[in-house]
């Protein structure tokens, strides 16, 4: 078992939902992968930690009012059931649709992204490889992932690199570098992609800035907490390398 393997199988082994088998690899990997120790140690201390977290019963108003709002839901869509039936059958002759808006598959994306950097933040754990050279950081990834993510250093534009990660976005292995902008982290997250998007992707999620682009057919999504001026200025000189 390799590191990567052990990154799409942790919640499982953690929940203890996986084959015995699967679960024996997983310690033998463990027994000789300070990395991976760290990664489960992280992972395990978050558990703890929520699991600590205090339980408060919920007042009794509040289960009068959400069970009166469930009520008024389940009438709301009944009578919009029969409001779309009655729609259809006066438009013989025509086609009528009625479409629910749904995030786009970028939206849902973001929002991975940004719950990828608040994990790194959380559980202690940015860096697989901690170091502020370039070439130091790129051949970390050789053999982890099926690609070679892009790796440069922009410490002499007031953002140096720090370090990098194996990450895991919208269900697949991804490279995230990690930069510094003065006590702020940028993550970037990288991985191959058949797009040749040239415009610049921009979101807001929970208080934290998303920049999205392709590059020579890799996806970069950066995510920081940064003001967007200096994430807009962090993307430009990124772009420029």
């Amino acid at each position: 078992m390799i590191c990567l393997e052990l990154e799409q199988h942790l919640d499982s082994y953690l929940d203890r939902e996986i084959a015995a088998d699967s679960a024996a690899a997983i310690r033998e990997h463990l027994r000789t992968c300070l990395s991976c120790r760290q990664r489960v140690a992280d992972r395990e201390a978050v558990g703890r930690l929520v699991r600590s977290m205090p339980y408060y019963e919920a007042p009794d108003r509040l289960h009068v009012h959400l069970s009166t709002h469930v009520r008024r839901a389940r009438v709301a869509r009944h009578l919009f059931a029969w409001a779309a039936a009655a729609v259809f059958v006066v438009s013989v002759g025509g086609v009528i649709s009625l479409v629910r808006p749904s995030a786009t598959g970028d939206d849902r994306t973001a929002g991975d992204v940004v719950d990828g950097h608040v994990r790194s933040l959380m559980a202690g754990h940015l860096f697989d490889v901690r170091s502020t050279d370039q070439h130091m950081v790129k051949p970390w990834f050789l053999g982890k992932l099926d690609f070679s993510p892009p790796v440069v250093d922009l410490a002499s534009a007031g953002f140096p690199l720090v370090g990098g990660r194996l990450d895991y976005v919208s269900g697949r292995p991804v490279a995230a570098l990690v930069y510094q902008r003065q006590q702020h982290t940028i993550n970037v997250f990288i991985w191959p992609t058949l797009s040749d998007r040239q415009n610049i992707g921009a979101w807001t999620l929970r208080g934290f800035h998303v920049r999205h682009w392709v590059r020579d057919r890799m996806s970069h999504w950066a995510v920081s907490d940064l003001n967007e001026t200096e994430l807009s200025e962090f993307v430009a000189a990124l772009r420029r390398m």
